[in-house]
């Protein structure tokens, strides 16, 4: 049996490196794109050198609802679905007091709701085949900490998260698991390094002092999308180069300083 994926976000970065990975992994995949159809094309070409189908479509979740069209036709091109990847994303720098209602309600359209949608849709293709399945969403270290200027970011990946738990207990009943990757800095265009190599020592207040790469985060996605996952729901699964350990060795350092 043909084994089938799809991740959105997929023209450069973790979309990218994730669909590559899951072609790697025997995936046929359907990727999606929001602006960039020149990348969605170049991560298609890599995944048909490495033998596998790729289907490309343009998704821009800042109109959350085209989102389970989008995903019906992939799903007929591809003929069933095995996993949904969500990855598209959009961040904001935007400090509280400032915050627009626009920005917010974009930014919350393609973290959220369109998420929501995606995940949705391609949830009831799954219970309609009675397969099972597995969902992984890219979710943040903001699904579980606060970041300065983000008001909008963090309220998007704090609520998807919660939202992939829900899913987790109400899909398990049909063989579908749902997790979250949970990535720190990683060296892609969305933290303005344009997918380029993590300096080692760069990032001396980490414990792994660098950014992580785009294809670290897409290995941890194979995982949670394959077999040897079949035990693991609800989970966030941080790969973050222990961020999220140094809250209190950052205060331990500021009262010795």
């Amino acid at each position: 049996m043909i084994r089938t994926a799809i991740v959105t976000g997929a023209s450069s970065g973790i979309g990218k490196a994730t669909a590559v990975v899951l072609a790697e992994a025997g995936y046929d995949v359907g990727l999606t794109y929001s602006a960039n159809e020149d990348g969605a094309r170049e991560t298609a070409q890599e995944i048909e050198e490495l033998g596998r189908r790729a289907f490309v479509a343009q998704l821009d979740l800042s109109y959350p609802q085209r989102g389970p069209d989008v995903v019906a036709g992939l799903v007929e091109q591809l003929g069933h679905l095995d996993v949904l990847v969500n990855n598209a994303g959009e961040g904001s720098g935007t400090p509280f007091l400032e915050q627009g209602l626009d920005e917010w309600r974009r930014v919350l359209d393609v973290d959220l709701t369109g998420a929501f949608l995606v995940m949705q849709a391609a949830a009831r293709h799954m219970v309609e085949r009675g397969q099972g399945g597995r969902i992984v969403a890219v979710t943040s270290v903001h699904e579980h900490v606060p970041l300065v200027e983000s008001s909008a970011y963090c309220a998007a990946k704090g609520g998807l998260g919660l939202l992939l738990k829900v899913m987790a207990l109400e899909l398990g009943e049909h063989g579908i698991t749902v997790n979250a990757v949970a990535p720190g800095e990683i060296a892609t265009k969305m933290t303005g390094q344009h997918d380029e190599q993590p300096e080692p020592g760069s990032r001396p207040g980490l414990a792994i002092t660098r950014p992580g790469d785009a294809f670290e985060i897409a290995h941890a996605v194979r995982y949670l999308a394959s077999p040897e996952a079949s035990y693991t729901t609800g989970a966030s699964l941080n790969v973050d180069g222990g961020l999220l350990l140094m809250g209190a060795e950052a205060n331990r350092r500021l009262a010795a300083s």
